[in-house]
């Protein structure tokens, strides 16, 4: 039997559940997930192996209109991912009130098959549902819809099996035992600014980056330094909390996340750095690994 091999691009807006699903997809947590929207800032690939194929799945930023260089760095992201796509799984949610201007923008001109997923289902009734699955056929006549849980699992190997169906014939691209395109340090910094997005509000998770500055592999304990960017001193102030009370509480979760994702125990150091304005210069993003 002849090997199949393809990129598989997860689209559509913030909160629609595009990490959720990657992560039930792939059977790994790739992509940090919290209810707020735009969590995903970097394309993610999460690559599942099989004797006779190999799915690229490509996480990647909600849709939005940019108002920074970080926001148009991540929009090239989704560009490149539907220029490199085989497949396309189009993610909206059972609440979107019909308004996918701007994600069916970016699609216009890919020529990939594109299946529907309706998420969120386990939210609504059957009578939604139906009507949400007959507005997308007569809207985009895709090849597939489908209406799924990603959180509970609900019709995931039925989209699993269409991908595989539709994936076309070609060697792998990547090593077989690999699951990711990205190194440790990076779910290392993801880890830590899921903590952000977590116990902080408003802009300060927005506003802040984590890049590791140390990363030391032992056979017992890893050993990780990090630095948590922000804007304002103000906004450095509120990270730490009073007598380093936040930081500790956001350094505590997040090296729990490290010891159960590296299996192995962690030594975590972070400081707070401030660069005025570090999401509307290209310099700092190309530093911080955007493009």
């Amino acid at each position: 039997m002849s090997h199949q091999a393809g990129f598989v691009s997860i689209i559509g807006k913030p909160n629609a559940g595009k990490s959720t699903l990657m992560n039930a997809l792939v059977g790994e947590n790739m992509s940090i997930i919290t209810p707020k929207a735009q969590t995903t800032r970097h394309r993610i690939l999460g690559i599942v192996n099989d004797e006779n194929y190999q799915i690229v799945f490509s996480d990647t930023p909600g849709v939005i209109k940019p108002h920074y260089a970080l926001h148009e760095s991540m929009m090239h992201q989704v560009d490149g991912s539907i220029v490199d796509a085989d497949l396309i799984l189009l993610v909206t949610d059972i609440y979107e009130e019909y308004d996918e201007t701007d994600v069916l923008k970016k699609l216009e001109g890919s020529l990939a098959p594109i299946a529907v997923l309706i998420n969120k289902i386990d939210q609504s009734d059957e009578e939604t549902v139906k009507k949400k699955v007959e507005f997308w056929r007569q809207k985009l006549n895709p090849k597939a819809v489908f209406a799924i849980s990603a959180l509970h699992g609900h019709n995931i190997k039925a989209v699993m099996d269409f991908v595989i169906e539709n994936l076309p014939e070609h060697p792998a691209y990547y090593e077989k035992d690999a699951l990711t395109d990205r190194n440790d340090r990076f779910f290392a910094s993801e880890m830590i600014r899921a903590q952000l997005l977590k116990q902080y509000k408003k802009e300060i998770p927005y506003s802040a980056e984590v890049i590791v500055t140390a990363f030391v592999e032992g056979e017992t304990l890893h050993r990780i330094s990090a630095e948590i960017i922000v804007e304002r001193d103000s906004q450095k102030n509120i990270i730490i909390g009073q007598g380093g009370k936040m930081l500790k509480i956001v350094g505590t979760y997040a090296r729990r996340d490290m010891e159960d994702f590296f299996q192995k125990k962690v030594f975590l150091e972070m400081f707070v750095k401030v660069i005025p304005d570090w999401r509307s210069k290209k310099n700092y993003l190309k530093k911080f690994g955007y493009e």
